[in-house]
């Protein structure tokens, strides 16, 4: 798979998914995952790369349809494997989301 090099520019709050197997649940620090941050990151619950990144792209069609796909970036922070996509929404407004692919990150 193929990364670029991604600028952050904004994130904000999104809907909970149930289509895909996510984790947007509150963190110990009770902060919602809305994925704005490597903190507040969405999970994503699969454990293959296939669908990993197959569900990291249906939770952006269902947050936000119509979205333009810009950059996507594979990252570590403490040790910790992290997509980071920017994308441009369909009202033309630039967001980033960074997604824990930990769970499945290089497994086949």
């Amino acid at each position: 798979m193929l990364y670029f090099v991604c600028l952050l520019v904004s994130c904000s709050t999104t809907q909970k998914v149930s289509s895909v197997t996510v984790n947007q649940n509150s963190t110990a620090q009770g902060e919602e995952r809305d994925g704005c941050s490597f903190k507040k990151a969405i999970v994503i619950n699969e454990t293959t790369e296939s669908k990993g990144v197959a569900a990291e792209y249906t939770w952006l069609r269902t947050n936000y349809p119509g979205y333009r796909m810009q950059h996507q970036a594979l990252s570590f922070n403490n040790k910790k494997p992290f997509d980071l996509l920017d994308i441009i929404t369909a009202d033309g407004k630039a967001k980033s989301f960074f997604f824990d692919i930990s769970n499945f990150f290089g497994k086949l």
